[in-house]
């Protein structure tokens, strides 16, 4: 009977364990796929900064002292030239479902109770929610940013200095830091 109680509770063991390495082992490669994830997204990313910066390049340049027109045409330029040069671009070609559902993750994980009540309310106070969800459009001028907030730049995965993260409504935008338009975005990224 001893025998038979000692071996039951070898195998209840084996199997916690078992189970317990399972877990353990899913969750790594989890965490192996939201990284190449990641490291793609990234890299797709830096390879939208080279061809803009390639474009701004050939872009006539600002004088020092530009007035407001010369500004406006330089944008108008820069925003046509980067349009053409990704004139097949469309939504998801950066925010891959691999990379999107991670960011969705982290940002659920991120905002729980008073923060994503907080965070809500801020975003949908903003006055952008008639934005209209474009590749290769610029955000309207008139309409207001919604900031990321820094504590969760740091979560996301990190962005070289010429794009950044917006929000409108629950979606997230990647916009180009200097010519305003929309590269790409993700619909439904909020909790």
């Amino acid at each position: 009977m001893k025998h038979t109680i000692k071996t039951a509770l070898r195998l209840t063991i084996s199997i916690y364990v078992g189970v317990l390495w399972a877990l353990v082992a899913s969750a790594n490669a989890q965490s192996v796929s939201e990284k190449q994830a990641v490291k793609m997204f990234e890299s797709e990313v830096q390879e939208y900064v080279k061809l803009r910066n390639r474009v701004r390049e050939n872009v006539p340049k600002l004088p020092k002292e530009a007035t407001p027109e010369q500004i406006h045409t330089f944008m108008m330029a820069f925003q046509d030239a980067t349009r053409a040069a990704r004139s097949g671009a469309k939504p998801g070609e950066i925010f891959k479902p691999a990379v999107s559902e991670a960011i969705r993750a982290t940002l659920k994980n991120h905002f729980r109770g008073d923060d994503r009540v907080e965070l809500r309310k801020t975003i949908f106070e903003a006055e952008n929610k008639s934005i209209p969800l474009k590749v290769n459009y610029p955000y309207p001028t008139s309409k207001e940013y919604t900031e990321m907030p820094p504590k969760l730049l740091l979560e996301l995965p990190q962005l070289p200095k010429e794009v950044r993260y917006r929000f409108v409504g629950r979606n997230m935008l990647l916009m180009d830091r200097e010519n305003n338009l929309i590269v790409d975005y993700m619909v439904n990224a909020l909790p």
